[in-house]
């Protein structure tokens, strides 16, 4: 069974928390008060990445991490050996769609990930006006899939959506287990 480590960055009150909850059938009190992710929150569950050959479950360990940068000292540590980065952000805030920028310079450029490895979610918060609408992105974050996500109006399309992204991790690693495989047959 493959184990898929997929951090959740971007930046802060983007709605990373509650997505990894919403992900990983985490159920936590939620007074509806907004309490930052301090350094980094671990999820473990098990999931059945859509594409990925021989639909084997998979392990996943979701790494919601601060959108706060008084913990950058700590971010190499979090991205050693992770599989997937997904961008979350409130396309609602005007200054969320300049610092995704940053995050993806920070955490997928700088370990070299490809396109299907990565994911954007544009978050909508509860009761924001929810355009679905294309955003002035950059365009080298135009070429990685985005996805809107509403919770409350069509949570399955994001379970779905993250499914089929996690069988694109999984089978970037088992095409990379095998090169190196044959790399040392060889």
């Amino acid at each position: 069974m493959f184990k898929a480590k997929i951090l959740f960055i971007g930046p802060s009150e983007s709605g990373k928390t509650v997505l990894a909850n919403f992900l990983s059938d985490t159920t936590e009190n939620v007074g509806g008060e907004y309490r930052p992710t301090q350094g980094v929150r671990i999820l473990e569950f098990e999931s059945q990445p859509e594409g990925s050959g021989d639909n084997k479950k998979c392990e996943v360990e979701l790494w919601d991490c601060s959108g706060d940068f008084k913990f950058e000292s700590c971010w190499p540590a979090l991205m050693k050996d992770s599989s997937g980065v997904v961008i979350i952000f409130n396309p609602d805030v005007p200054s969320h769609l300049k610092e995704i920028e940053t995050w993806h310079s920070l955490f997928i450029a700088s370990q070299g990930l490809q396109d299907n490895q990565c994911l954007l979610i544009a978050h909508h918060k509860p009761g924001s006006g929810v355009e679905d609408g294309r955003l002035p992105l950059a365009t080298h974050l135009s070429r990685l899939p985005l996805i809107h996500s509403n919770l409350e109006e069509e949570p399955e399309n994001v379970r779905q959506t993250f499914c089929r992204y996690l069988g694109n991790v999984v089978n970037t690693m088992s095409e990379s287990r095998e090169r190196e495989e044959m790399s040392i047959i060889t």
